[in-house]
């Protein structure tokens, strides 16, 4: 018969760009910009959910 392949668990990196939003966010008004932390801790959530990817598609 055709055996099937249990499914190997992926990993969801969509945390760290929440987590980034709203840390960047709060850092931002310690500061007095809350856009440009907003920003930022989008850029440095996204730059983590992608390194998650990368790293869950090289271990298969």
């Amino acid at each position: 018969m055709n055996e099937m392949k249990p499914k190997e668990n992926k990993r969801a990196g969509g945390i760290f760009i929440a987590a980034g939003l709203l840390g960047g966010a709060i850092i931002g008004i310690a500061m007095g910009q809350p856009s440009i932390g907003m920003v930022v801790g989008l850029a440095a959530g996204t730059l983590a959910a992608l390194l998650v990817w990368f790293w869950d598609t090289a271990r298969k």
